[in-house]
């Protein structure tokens, strides 16, 4: 297939159909409630530990060269493929480790189904996806099954279904699979963590999330001009309601709380804002009578909010707005019975002086004081590195880490799959006016005994 060709090939159905997804899963009132386990639980699953760690990578366009240069600068890993559709992107990689006197990795591309090959092989421990949303999970799966540990970029599912699938195919299979949210690893993210561990912030009541970054001109371009492949994203927009990226704000909001670890989401409920701005801005770019002026030929409004209940009785707001012309946000406010953080920008106050918050001095010192080692330790290197600020570098170098020493990993299957159900579950609720709706619990009961995520270092 040429390019065009296979982007045609990725019709939202069709690809659905592929990988055995409907649009809505099946209803949990329709007998899917929460399946037998027929594997273990991988709460704290310790895998056999891999001393050089080898890394097949599947998609090297928006956020893959940034892995590859992360990971290249890691002790004891080696890329050793590297796949894409195009062969330019998977060249423009193998030059970079060649130049950087890394092993030169083989490359794999052209056919849609290159990327099982790589899973295939015998001399790779970690299956790395940074491809669409779409082929997060059937390529998890495939790596699963073929007795990789799998990282997949966030969402790492689009149906409950889907999450499921994760959930049995990892506990089958005994092979880690990750959803690589860096977010988790961002500086004032594990300041929070920190405070919350040390129970700075008191007992946790509630937290706020947030995706709030203008794409609108990304997901109008094509390719070409900064746009996604094939328009994906837009695509999306088309097709579906609801929150379709909640994991950048919400999974450091759920570390904080313990969830799957000590709590667990219980249901939600979740509305959308009208179609705003986007008809207007297409109408900028396509002409006034094009299909992307007209406001029927969208479905996702510009803001998604949605409130979490938990089983433990907190609360979490969770915001998405791709679209409306605003700083970039993701709140990262966590509240409890001795004070509150609450970023962009950074703000803290405590008890007893709960009404203001601490000023620049007083900041710093809490920072100096409750600031989180792995920052403290490797914050220099990371910021030097790149990726996102520095977090892009932590979460490799923690992750990595974890499976050269054979080490739980800081998030597993169940948060991959509980963070990413929203994606489903809001459009459900805002289709039903807001109905609430049921979130499952992956674990099984799993979140009743598991150890919460400590304070952890390299």
């Amino acid at each position: 297939m040429n390019r065009r060709d296979f982007i045609q090939s990725l019709a939202w159905a069709g690809l659905f159909a592929q990988t055995g997804c409907s649009t809505i899963s099946r209803a949990l009132d329709g007998g899917m409630g929460t399946p037998s386990r027929e594997g273990k639980s991988m709460a704290g699953f310790h895998a056999e530990p891999i001393p050089l760690l080898r890394v097949g990578f599947i998609g090297v366009g928006h956020r893959g060269p940034g892995h590859v240069r992360s990971l290249s600068r890691l002790p004891n890993v080696e890329i050793r493929a590297i796949g894409d559709l195009y062969e330019d992107r998977v060249n423009k990689q193998i030059k970079f480790l060649t130049d950087a006197k890394k092993p030169e990795p083989k490359g794999y591309f052209g056919s849609p189904d290159a990327w099982k090959a790589i899973c295939e092989r015998d001399d790779i421990d970690l299956i790395y996806i940074c491809t669409p949303w779409l082929w997060h999970t059937p390529m998890a799966v495939y790596a699963m099954q073929c007795g990789k540990h799998v990282v997949m970029e966030v969402p790492a599912a689009v149906t409950v279904e889907q999450c499921w699938e994760l959930v049995d195919t990892s506990e089958k299979t005994r092979r880690h699979c990750m959803m690589l949210e860096n977010c988790c690893y961002g500086e004032n993210e594990m300041l929070a963590l920190s405070l919350c561990r040390k129970g700075v912030l008191g007992e946790l009541v509630h937290g706020e999330a947030a995706y709030l970054h203008d794409l609108s001109h990304s997901k109008l371009n094509e390719e070409s001009t900064g746009g996604y492949q094939g328009q994906w994203r837009l695509e999306w927009t088309k097709q579906h309601t609801g929150n379709p990226y909640p994991t950048h704000g919400l999974g450091p909001v759920a570390q904080y709380m313990n969830i799957n670890r000590g709590d667990r989401f219980d249901y939600l409920t979740s509305i959308s804002s009208d179609v705003f701005r986007m008809p207007q801005l297409g109408a900028a770019k396509y002409g006034e009578n094009s299909p992307q002026a007209k406001y029927s030929y969208y479905r996702q409004g510009d803001m998604n909010t949605t409130i979490i209940r938990t089983y433990r009785g907190r609360t979490i707001l969770v915001e998405h707005d791709t679209t409306s012309p605003a700083p970039y946000s993701r709140i990262n406010t966590i509240k409890g019975t001795k004070g509150i953080l609450s970023d962009y920008p950074l703000r803290v106050a405590l008890l007893p002086n709960p009404h203001n918050w601490m000023d620049a001095k007083q900041l710093e010192e809490l920072k100096q004081k409750y600031g989180h080692p792995l920052w403290q330790k490797n914050g220099n290197a990371a910021k030097a590195h790149g990726g996102h600020g520095g977090m892009d570098f932590l979460l490799n170098l923690r992750l990595c880490y974890c499976l050269q020493n054979g080490l739980p990993l800081d998030m597993d299957v169940y948060d991959a799959a509980s963070w990413s159900s929203l994606v489903e579950l809001t459009e459900r609720s805002v289709l039903g006016g807001g109905k609430p709706v049921d979130i499952p619990d992956f674990t099984r009961g799993g979140w009743k005994t598991a150890e919460p995520l400590g304070i952890v270092n390299v």
